[in-house]
């Protein structure tokens, strides 16, 4: 099981739908991460745990600023290198959107981790 697929997909719906508020369970620290830049870009507005006596899960505040968003599977290896095709392949044009990617240093954004010269694997993207 995906949590990183399911809690973004519930987004998606949500967003679709014209909803303010979206619920993700079950809750993960890569999710939280991932959050957590999207919030920082302002793609989403405040969200918090809740702790149900399982796994726990996401409310999300959603502010109406995604077009599509979606987990990369299988999650590809990208070098420094690399970044280019990766940019075209998943994102509508150059400068709009966000990948995300795991790297040695944390998760990031793809222009964070070209900043600072290091390669990871692609978790998501959101435009």
């Amino acid at each position: 099981m995906d949590t990183l697929a399911n809690g973004l997909n519930s987004m998606k719906v949500a967003e679709m739908k014209g909803r303010k508020l979206a619920s993700v369970r079950p809750a993960s620290k890569v999710l939280r991460q991932v959050l957590l830049l999207l919030q920082k870009r302002g793609f989403i507005g405040e969200f918090k745990f809740v702790d149900d006596g399982k796994s726990g899960e996401f409310k999300i505040s959603l502010v109406g600023k995604i077009n599509d968003i979606g987990a990369i599977k299988p999650r590809f290896p990208v070098s420094k290198k690399t970044w280019e095709k990766f940019e075209t392949r998943f994102l509508p044009a150059k400068g709009v959107g966000l990948l995300v990617v795991s790297t040695s240093k944390g998760i990031m954004s793809h222009s964070d981790a070209q900043a600072q010269k290091v390669g990871g694997r692609l978790l998501c993207f959101v435009y």
